[in-house]
This record gives C-alpha cells, structure tokens and sequence, in this order.
C-alpha cells in the first residue's frame, strides 16, 4: 500500500513540474516571437535610414571634406 502511495505522489510531482514546464516554455516563446518582430521592425527601420542617407549624399554630392566655415 505505501508503495502504491509513494508511486502516486511521484506522479503527481511530475505533473506538477511538467505543468510548470509548460508555461515557462510558453512564456518563453511568446518572449521570442516579440523580439524577432521588434527585430525586423528595427531592420526594416535601419534599412529606410541607409536609403535616406545613400539619398542624401547622392543629392548633395557625397560627403565633402571641407572644413566648415569657421575655420
């Protein structure tokens, strides 16, 4: 009989921990999936700020090694 119980609280804790388990890898992909879509917004974000810059060189005639007026 107490091999029964102690078979049954076994169970019972590897329930428990799987439980646990299972939310902590549900969390963890909900975590994942925010940050690749963070990810791409911030690549697509980089990719419109190296067209805009790519633009504004071509428009101003590339970077100039000038000096600046003040001096």
């Amino acid at each position: 009989m107490n091999d029964s119980r102690d078979l049954t609280d076994r169970i019972d804790a590897l329930e428990a921990r799987l439980t646990y388990q299972d939310d902590t890898i549900e969390t963890l992909n909900q975590t994942i999936t925010a940050q690749w879509s963070e990810i791409d917004a911030l690549k697509r974000q980089i990719a419109r700020l190296n067209e805009r810059v790519a633009d504004a060189e071509t428009t101003t005639g590339g970077p100039s090694n000038e000096r600046p007026p003040h001096y």
